[in-house]
Formats: structure tokens, sequence, C-alpha cells
């Protein structure tokens, strides 16, 4: 039985993103798979260096990335893994670093230069991303985000063989204590009510996509 993967892109272990990754391997858990959360910021590794080994005809490294760091042990797991699910904050408008590096990684390897491209990736894996961010959901398609969330969600499926699903949480809690910080973006007291009765809500919600991806 393969695993259901979950890669954390946040620095933080324990918050928003963390939290509905959790979740969400706990829906996959619950339909009997095994599970693993991977925190992208304890690993030591870079994006694609454009080496093309990948792309090399008759290359020992053709369709796998050549790159050996410690993503190189990750990216073996998701090509055996029965779902994976990626989380980020989004900071300045995109996910974070670790997360592009390893998206790249992770994709340009089954990527073919063909007339339309085409994939390497020889079956169908469901993926998900999960995206926290700071922005309250009516602003979404005004600052962009609908579209680039559709680009990366039409990448995943088309490297993946498979549709991917989108799930994402807004206005999250940033502090346990806003008076410690400079931060009038909004009333911290409507943030925290927010995570009293909103948040639990997208952790059901994550759970749920967890389940979701389980099904045949």
């Amino acid at each position: 039985m393969g695993e259901v993967l979950a890669l954390n892109g946040s620095p933080r272990k324990k918050w928003n993103t963390a939290m509905l990754l959790e979740k969400a391997l706990e829906g996959a858990a619950s339909k009997g798979k095994e599970t693993d959360l991977i925190h992208l910021y304890d690993l030591d590794f870079s994006g694609c260096t454009s080496c093309f080994a990948c792309k090399l005809k008759g290359g020992k490294s053709y369709g796998r990335c050549a790159v050996k760091d410690d993503l190189t042990p990750i990216l073996d797991r998701i090509h055996e893994a029965d779902a994976l699910i990626l989380g980020s904050p989004i900071y300045f408008g995109c996910v974070t670093g670790e997360m592009r590096s390893c998206m790249e990684r992770l994709m340009f390897q089954y990527l073919v230069y063909t007339s339309p491209p085409s994939t390497l990736f020889s079956r169908k894996l469901k993926t998900a991303f999960i995206y926290t961010m700071n922005v309250p959901e009516n602003m979404i398609e005004q600052v962009g985000y609908s579209q680039q969330f559709a680009a990366t969600a039409n990448v995943l499926g088309r490297v993946f063989q498979a549709p991917s699903e989108t799930f994402w949480s807004c206005e999250t809690l940033q502090f346990d204590d806003y008076s410690k910080y400079v931060f009038s973006y909004c009333d911290p007291g409507e943030r925290k009510e927010r995570r009293k009765t909103v948040f639990p809500k997208d952790l059901k919600k994550a759970h749920d996509l967890g389940v979701k991806l389980c099904k045949r």
C-alpha cells in the first residue's frame, strides 16, 4: 500500500498550514492509508538547477531529477505514493520559496518537451494543494490568487494525470499575542474570533479532502 504524503511549505510546524495538512492526513488515515507529514524547512535542498539531465536521451537520470540532496528521497517516495497533498502560506502573493523550489524539482523531472507537452509519470496520482493566507475571501479574485491557484492545479493535473484539488483558508491567525507586534491591518479581536468559529470548519474541510483523495 502506498503512502499519502503531505508537504508543509510553511516554516511553522504547528500553525495554520501544518494544522490543515495534519487534518487532511487524518482523513486519509481514516480510510486505512499510511500517512506522513514532511516539513520542507527541515530539509536542505535547492530548486531546479537547469542541468537538463532528466531530459537527456539515454541518460541515466532520464525522467528523474539528478540533483542529490535532502529532497531526493522525498521525490522517490512521491513517485510511489497513493496521493500527495501540498500546503503553503501565501508570502508576497505566492507560495513560499521552499515550496516553489520543491515544485520545480518535483514536476520538471516528468515534463517532456513534446508538442503538446507530455508527462513521463506513468500513472494517475491524486494531488491537492492547501493554501493559507491573510487576505479575505472576497479579495482572492482581485489580487490574482484564483488564477494562480488554477494554474498550479492545471500543471499538477497534467503532470500526474488526474484532476488536482484546491482548498484555501483565509484571514488566518498570525500571532498568539498581537499586542507584541506592529499590526493594524485588521482587528486582532476579529481574527481571534475567526480562529474559534471559522478555522475549525476549515479543519473539517481539510479532513474531508483527505478522505476524498483516498476514494477509488
